[in-house]
């Protein structure tokens, strides 16, 4: 793996660890709209999206190594919305997401490993029940390569 894309990573997740985003009480008093502190940085982060999604569509930007960046609307398909509705669940009982599962390991939290298996057992199992429903034969993830390897 890439150097930056680790650094990244590791800074990606202490800012999540900062926000209080890997907390459980933060995630649960989020979800009872107790305190909506993390609803601000979800809302923030959104924004901050939003921004570059629009600053990279006008500006044509490329890849690093000079591939053009295409954004795709995705289509609403059959299963969305429970599935949505699954993942949640899933965070409100676990208190985490795939991000900050990752992050809770890098804190050391010995717990967060099994909800990160349950994580992969679940899109695993999302992408199977998707393809017999949609009846598409499940195609292994393509990988985006924003910064070029080591030859």
């Amino acid at each position: 793996m890439h150097t930056k894309t680790i650094s990244l990573g590791i800074l990606f997740g202490f800012m999540l660890s900062r926000a209080g985003a890997t907390s459980y009480d933060a995630i649960r008093e989020m979800f009872l709209l107790a305190d909506l502190h993390l609803v601000g940085v979800i809302g923030t982060a959104v924004a901050v999206s939003a921004v570059a999604f629009a600053l990279i569509r006008k500006n044509h930007w490329k890849t690093v190594s000079g591939q053009a960046i295409t954004l795709t609307k995705k289509p609403m398909v059959k299963g969305l919305a429970l599935g949505s509705v699954l993942f949640g669940v899933g965070w409100a009982i676990t208190g985490t997401c795939p991000g900050t599962a990752l992050a809770q390991i890098g804190e050391g939290r010995v717990s967060s490993i099994a909800t990160f298996i349950g994580i992969l057992v679940g899109a695993y199992a999302g992408e199977r029940l998707s393809s017999r429903i949609t009846g598409t034969t499940p195609r292994p993830p393509q990988p985006v390569e924003l910064v070029p390897r080591a030859q």
